[in-house]
């Protein structure tokens, strides 16, 4: 049975957490600060639920010094940081997990680094089992607020 990783966001409800932008960045900001490599995190969500926002505090968190940006286009961006490489990878626009060799996924996902991974489930099979899964989503009634549920 594969190892999980399970990081349960403080003042969660049954692990919901309610938050602000602002909130979000904080969390993600501390879940960067204690990330150790080898780590893979998912975040799952609708288009604009604040994903990119939240990899770019998670970045920030863990060290990663030069200006992080969507990987919308360019499928996968590389950042140094003092711990290990940081990939953050956004599966948007493959259309199959066959089309993750050409990524070099095999190579990324098992490298010693922090790796974010936008869109996981367009990873299919391919996305490793020992992952912390992160899912955001628009609160009803309230838009300036993000539920997420980790772990």
């Amino acid at each position: 049975m594969p190892a999980h990783r399970h990081i349960v966001p403080p003042r969660a409800e049954r692990g919901h957490l309610k938050l602000t932008e602002a909130e979000l960045k904080k969390w993600g900001e501390e879940l960067g600060r204690g990330a150790s490599p080898p780590l893979l995190i998912t975040l799952t969500g609708e288009l604009g639920v604040g994903k990119t926002t939240l990899a770019q505090s998670i970045c920030s968190g863990y060290g990663v010094v030069d200006e992080v940006t969507s990987p919308t286009y360019a499928l996968v961006h590389q950042y140094s940081a003092p711990r290990s490489a940081v990939f953050h990878i956004d599966l948007y626009r493959i259309e199959s997990a066959d089309q993750l060799t050409n990524l070099g996924w095999d190579e990324i996902v098992s490298a010693r680094a922090l790796i974010i991974v936008e869109w996981p489930e367009r990873a299919g099979n391919r996305l490793p089992e020992d992952h912390v899964p992160i899912d955001l989503d628009y609160m009803q009634g309230d838009p300036a607020r993000r539920i997420l549920l980790a772990g």
